[in-house]
């Protein structure tokens, strides 16, 4: 497995997205992100399309329901073709296990899965206050982690700030996917853990996440670049 950049497609609509994309016709396609949002204005289409035109795609729904709807809908999702997709760790492992059950092709293939652990904007006194969880942040993500390992999922998503500590006891085969990367000098935005490019593979991330600091650069491909000549070493 390689290290990547995934860059985070965060358009509402399929123009605003296919644009975007136009921008990469005569260099590398890169790993995309399809997220809530424009998975939810566009439907399932969208992730065909993209897929048709060479990209990879990280389907960011983040499911999160009784075992039995998230079978379902995973059972759904396997037939699009996508390369990596994810649901909540909190929903429990029996959720978790079921998961990997409907995803699971007939001939044995899925995507990758991956569980979120805690958002990138979430902080310990915001998790203290609004959740009542009141062990240390790293822990409840490294608790996470274990119990998707146990539910036999393929990694998580975390900060890059816990990319290390999940790979030491979870193992190096244990992906970790993570968002809340902004070069060293741009806008860290919503996101409150976060580290830059160069950071996150030294800490040990495998896939970074990075919206914003692409898709709006005035130049998307030489913003797309140097993130992955940061993070990679490579393009």
């Amino acid at each position: 497995m390689g290290k990547d950049v995934i860059i985070a497609c965060d358009f509402p609509t399929r123009s605003d997205v296919m644009g975007f994309l136009d921008t990469f016709r005569e260099t590398r396609k890169p790993f995309v992100k399809i997220g809530m949002e424009l998975f939810y204005a566009e439907g399932p289409s969208i992730v065909r399309e993209i897929k048709e035109r060479g990209h990879q795609i990280f389907l960011d729904l983040k499911l999160c329901d009784i075992p039995n709807t998230v079978k379902s809908a995973m059972k759904v999702l396997s037939s699009l073709d996508v390369d990596m997709t994810n649901l909540h760790a909190f929903g429990t492992i029996d959720m978790m296990k079921a998961a990997v059950e409907g995803l699971t092709r007939p001939d044995g293939t899925r995507p990758l899965l991956i569980a979120v652990t805690q958002l990138t904007s979430t902080s310990q006194e915001r998790m203290e206050k609004e959740l009542l969880i009141r062990e240390p942040l790293a822990d409840v993500v490294l608790h996470y982690a274990q119990n998707a390992k146990e539910a036999g999922l393929d990694g998580v998503v975390c900060s890059p700030l816990e990319a290390g500590i999940v790979h030491a006891h979870c193992g190096d085969g244990f992906v970790t996917v993570t968002p809340g990367v902004r070069f060293a000098d741009g806008d860290v935005g919503d996101q409150v853990r976060v580290t830059t490019p160069a950071k996150a593979n030294e800490i040990g991330s495998d896939y970074i996440v990075v919206g914003r600091p692409i898709t709006r650069a005035q130049d998307p491909v030489a913003a797309y670049t140097r993130c992955m000549l940061e993070f990679t070493g490579k393009i």
